[in-house]
């Protein structure tokens, strides 16, 4: 027949699962927002890379000549290397794309050129800066993040948990070489479960 537990079990095993309990929550807390934090940043570059280059294209059409975009692209601080493609204005498909159900206002061809490219203008300056602003804010998000992985290994020691929960298993057993077991077990259990801060904004 079984022995009961006693009430020195019960309290070890509540205790063990108290500390398994925030340990590993506090982890999928983390994990979390590190994958609240990736999502966030694809969506932002998506839609907010989508429309800069779109404004982009829109006045390299424009534009049309390569000295003039060069200027352009000088005059506005890009790299034409990283922005500028002679493909892009040349393309019937992209042109198309980029102009359709766009609206062209003023009296005279002219006129209407000049206010529809201040208008791509003015569009590219406000998305720069949206876009600006997420970059900013993820930047806060990981810091956070960053933050609070930090605080988590202050307050979760792995080696120091293993030791308390050997000591509270071992009241008749000890000896240094099963306690350094227990270290190396800790240090190949840290490493395994270690918690990498978030990669940098720009390269997620």
């Amino acid at each position: 027949m079984a022995s009961q537990p006693t009430l020195e079990d019960t309290l070890a095993a509540e205790i063990k699962r108290d500390i398994a309990t925030r340990y590993f929550g506090f982890r999928k807390l983390i994990e979390e927002d590190e994958l609240a934090l990736s999502d966030k940043a694809k969506q932002y570059s998506y839609i907010l890379q989508k429309r800069i280059s779109f404004d982009l294209i829109r006045i390299y059409v424009l534009l049309r000549e390569d000295e003039l975009i060069t200027s352009f692209l000088d005059l506005i601080g890009l790299h034409k290397e990283l922005f500028y493609d002679p493909y892009l204005s040349q393309s019937m498909n992209i042109i198309n794309r980029v102009l359709a159900c766009q609206r062209f206002h003023g009296l005279f061809r002219s006129s209407r050129f000049t206010n529809y490219i201040l208008d791509c203008y003015e569009n590219l300056t406000r998305n720069a800066e949206q876009y600006s602003q997420k970059i900013k804010e993820l930047r806060e998000d990981r810091a956070l993040i960053t933050e609070e992985i930090k605080e988590f290994y202050r307050q979760n020691d792995l080696s120091v948990i293993m030791h308390f929960l050997e000591a509270m298993d071992n009241h008749s057993t000890t000896g240094s070489m099963q306690g350094g077991m227990e270290v190396g077990l800790a240090e190949g259990l840290d490493k395994k479960l270690k918690i990498s801060p978030p990669q940098p904004i720009e390269q997620t």
